[in-house]
């Protein structure tokens, strides 16, 4: 064979290799869908920041991801069954962050949150990878977000149902 006939040939590619990248194509559309990853590339450019709960030596082999955009903090966990929390930033009354010995060996943490969203309540984004920095990107949208809605957190009420101020009321002097 001479040169010339060798690149006058149309490439074709064998039955097989198409038959493959079909396959590869559907396993990675299948693996996209199923990690929620269809809706984070999509919105890839607002959100700020993702991470998987952490197992056993800090690897993400858990079904929990955590993300968060400029207004809301996700919460998407489950294998079969998927359900996918949200809270908004300025609902966020109190963060901190608890790291054990364990997460500090790992380089991981978890951020208690105190929130006053009626499904959420408290919650925990619990295990993730530089638990300093999102805690802090996470306090400072919090502050953000809470400035522009111009929402005040007043520290003498409760986030709780309990109502401290009906302890204030004494019959005796009303009489």
């Amino acid at each position: 064979m001479t040169m010339e006939f060798v690149r006058d040939m149309p490439l074709k590619r064998p039955a097989s290799a198409a038959v493959n990248f079909k396959v590869k194509r559907a396993l990675l559309f299948a693996m996209v869908q199923y990690t929620g990853g269809y809706r984070f590339m999509q919105e890839k450019s607002t959100m700020l920041w993702r991470d998987r709960k952490r197992t056993i030596f800090g690897l993400p082999l858990s079904f929990t991801v955590y993300s968060l955009d400029s207004d809301r903090l996700f919460i998407e966990s489950g294998l079969f069954t998927k359900t996918e929390n949200e809270v908004r930033l300025y609902r966020i009354l109190d963060i901190s962050l608890v790291r054990t010995f364990g997460q500090r060996i790992f380089g991981v943490g978890t951020i208690k949150c105190c929130s006053a969203d009626k499904t959420m309540g408290d919650f925990e984004i619990r295990n993730i990878k530089k638990p300093h920095e999102v805690k802090e990107m996470l306090s400072q949208l919090i502050e953000k977000e809470r400035m522009e809605k111009r929402v005040s957190n007043r520290e003498f009420m409760s986030h709780d149902t309990h109502d401290e101020m009906s302890d204030d009321y004494d019959d005796d002097d009303h009489g």
